[in-house]
């Protein structure tokens, strides 16, 4: 039993010649120290070659009648099961430009007729001990990309679940959003999308900044956790201290992103664009926002994009204190705000991408139980237990 397994371990090595004296000498040379596959043929050795195990190198003689050497190596090499598999020729064929052109082809080796036993022994061994080291590379290389590709999920699902569950923080806090912030969300990566080849935005918005675009921008109104709920739940028209105070938020949110980016100790891309959305979202193009009174380009394309589907989103949205303005109402609003309120260019693109805003409205349209979640908020606040 120990016999058979140590065969069954031994390297395989097909050996191609169509000569059979040739293939019983080379067997002879070879058996005692691997296992031996022969073909007398090009056609025999490409079947043997794809179909079971593979063989660890092959012997390969060029001169046969139907396939040459030279063709049989050529489909060796094509063929992405078998071109990693190496090759010796073992030819009568000696001139310098033979030996060239087998190298071309592929031929980890060329060796001459007649064969010298020792000669060819080593060279066996020599491709045989490379193509294991290569192989071990292989493998090793493909269980670190695998294992690249799982860690790299577990950080993206880390990424998700921490987004999700800050954002969910402010939802519990502010029952009137109901699907406010999965809308903006879907809103901004639309508007992102389209204007990734815009002069002004291309040089931003890549594949990469839009996947964290879309992830960051529920985190937008994160601030107002921080907020008294006299004033965030209040149904009606802020008093303008309570406005004062609500503005706060902006900056609220942006320090609890920074706060929680301060553990990791590392400047985080995803949270780079949250603290943007969170802190800059309610400026204006003109400068008239808060917190910081920016204007134009001088606030950051995430906080301008976001900007838009807030409002959009505001004003398509039923609260308990007033019904949903009709879209098209909505957009009257946004178009008189290009240039004042809004970036000029993300108006336009708002405006070429209407049905995909309202069907992203529809989609996660705010239900009957969303609308009861906030009565019942906002009448724990005016009657407290």
């Amino acid at each position: 039993m120990n016999l058979d397994l140590d065969v069954a371990r031994r390297p395989s090595i097909l050996i191609v010649d169509d000569t059979p004296d040739n293939l019983v000498l080379m067997s002879n040379l070879l058996k005692d120290e691997y296992l031996i596959k022969v073909a007398n043929s090009g056609e025999k050795a490409l079947k043997i070659a794809r179909h079971g195990d593979p063989p660890d190198l092959i012997l390969l003689d060029i001169m046969m009648p139907g396939l040459s050497g030279h063709e049989v190596a050529r489909e060796l090499k094509a063929d992405s099961q078998t071109r990693d598999i190496p090759i010796i020729f073992l030819t009568s064929l000696s001139s310098e430009q033979d030996e060239m052109l087998g190298l071309e082809l592929g031929a980890a080796d060329y060796i001459t007729k007649p064969i010298r036993p020792p000669v060819l022994l080593a060279r066996v061994e020599t491709q045989i001990k490379i193509n294991a080291a290569a192989d071990f590379l292989r493998d090793q290389n493909a269980y670190l990309e695998q294992e690249v590709a799982r860690r790299t999920r577990e950080v993206t699902a880390i990424q998700d679940v921490t987004i999700d569950a800050m954002a969910w923080l402010a939802e519990a806090r502010d029952n009137e959003t109901g699907n406010h912030i999965r809308r903006t969300q879907h809103y901004v990566k639309v508007l992102a999308e389209h204007l990734r080849n815009h002069p002004r935005f291309a040089h931003f918005l890549d594949d990469a900044t839009i996947t964290l675009l879309f992830k960051s921008a529920p985190l937008h109104d994160i601030g107002k956790i921080g907020i008294p709920d006299r004033i965030l739940l209040k149904p009606g028209r802020l008093t303008p201290e309570e406005f004062e105070i609500m503005k706060t938020h902006t900056t609220l949110g942006r320090d609890a992103i920074a706060q929680a980016e301060k553990h990791l100790d590392i400047d985080v891309a995803f949270l780079r664009l949250a603290k943007e959305i969170a802190y800059s979202h309610q400026e204006k193009w003109d400068g008239s926002g808060y917190p910081e009174g920016r204007s134009g380009d001088d606030i950051p394309i995430s906080a301008r994009l976001m900007a838009v589907a807030d409002v959009y989103d505001a004003l398509v949205s039923r609260r308990v204190y007033k019904p949903a303005m009709p879209h098209e109402q909505a957009v009257k609003i946004i178009l008189e705000g290009r240039g004042s309120h809004f970036d000029p260019d993300i108006v336009d693109a708002f405006l070429e991408c209407l049905d995909t805003f309202r069907e992203i409205t529809q989609r996660f349209a705010d239900t009957d139980a969303d609308m009861a979640r906030q009565i019942d908020a906002i009448a724990f606040i005016a009657e407290p237990p």
